[in-house]
């Protein structure tokens, strides 16, 4: 008997329940299709993540009993320094040296960069993803270092996003698709069939595997957001106001005095010799009128 293999699939809870109980190889499509059940609900996700390496909260402390209250929030902060143009590149250094010496288990470095825009002036971006307890221990300490340096903090902003929803019904979907998996890798080892339908199940299993992959790996990108925070230092210059970069826009304006001169005189040459010929013409257009057209117009008038 040829069945398509979609019918296969939705069975596949059948087919295993009727080889489970050891029943005849052969049944008809309307018995497969009376005792096809829908896949159980899959289980809210475990603290076990799917390479193996525990799922940590992202509040803190043991789970819940129940997991199904358990929270999971991506938290995103951004702190704002203002700092002698000494100190930027010094503190920036130590953040990163602190930061990999912490490991790339608590502590990535995702992005960096410093522009030295004068050496009155400069600024600086450091972004790392840390876990929260290294977090909090770097934005207790930031105080009292900028202050060690004669600098500020100007801006501290905390955000939080929770995936709780996004998490579970991920967990959801891959434990369907892990089951769907199961079911069909034993419909391929225990029922005979036609080449045909072995094929057409090999490669329906072969998607399956495919978005068990692609769901693993979201699973793990949501994970990655919860366990390690994201937080953002920026690096602004304090400017002293006895510095020589405090005086030097009199000083420009002092070395370009002859040249703002020289220029003013240009745009006095330049407007003079445009509007000269139009004077020219005005004066002519004065001349005729005094001199032809006035004392006609009062002859006409006496």
């Amino acid at each position: 008997m040829i069945m398509k293999i979609r019918t296969f699939l939705l069975a596949a809870s059948a087919a295993l329940a009727l080889a489970a109980c050891g029943g005849p190889s052969g049944y008809d499509r309307a018995e497969m299709a009376e005792s096809m059940a829908a896949p159980p609900p899959a289980p809210v996700m475990s603290e076990q993540a799917y390479d193996g390496a525990p799922m940590k909260q992202a509040v803190g402390g043991e789970a819940p009993a129940d997991a199904a209250v358990q929270q999971y929030i991506a938290y995103s902060h951004s702190l704002g320094l203002r700092l002698p143009v000494a100190a930027i590149e010094p503190v920036m250094q130590g953040h990163i040296a602190a930061c990999s010496a912490a490991g790339p288990a608590k502590c990535i470095v995702t992005n960096s960069y410093l522009n030295a825009w004068s050496e009155d002036e400069s600024s600086g971006s450091l972004n790392i993803r840390a876990t929260p307890d290294w977090i909090e221990s770097f934005l207790s300490g930031v105080d009292a270092e900028a202050e060690q340096v004669k600098g500020e903090v100007t801006s501290r902003q905390t955000t939080a996003e929770d995936l709780t929803v996004t998490i579970i019904d991920t967990d959801a979907r891959l434990h369907a698709q892990e089951a769907l998996q199961r079911r069909i890798e034993n419909l391929l080892e225990n029922r005979p069939g036609d080449l045909g339908e072995l094929l057409e199940t090999e490669r329906e299993l072969a998607r399956v595997n495919g978005e068990i992959d692609s769901l693993k790996s979201s699973m793990k990108a949501l994970m990655q957001r919860v366990n390690m925070s994201q937080l953002s230092v920026s690096y602004e210059t304090k400017r002293n106001p006895v510095s020589s970069g405090a005086l030097s826009p009199l000083g420009d304006a002092f070395g370009g005095f002859f040249y703002n001169l020289s220029s003013a005189l240009a745009a006095v040459i330049t407007a003079f010799a445009v509007g000269l010929p139009w004077l020219i013409l005005l004066g002519v257009f004065l001349w005729l009128w005094l001199k032809i057209i006035w004392p006609r117009i009062r002859r006409k008038k006496t």
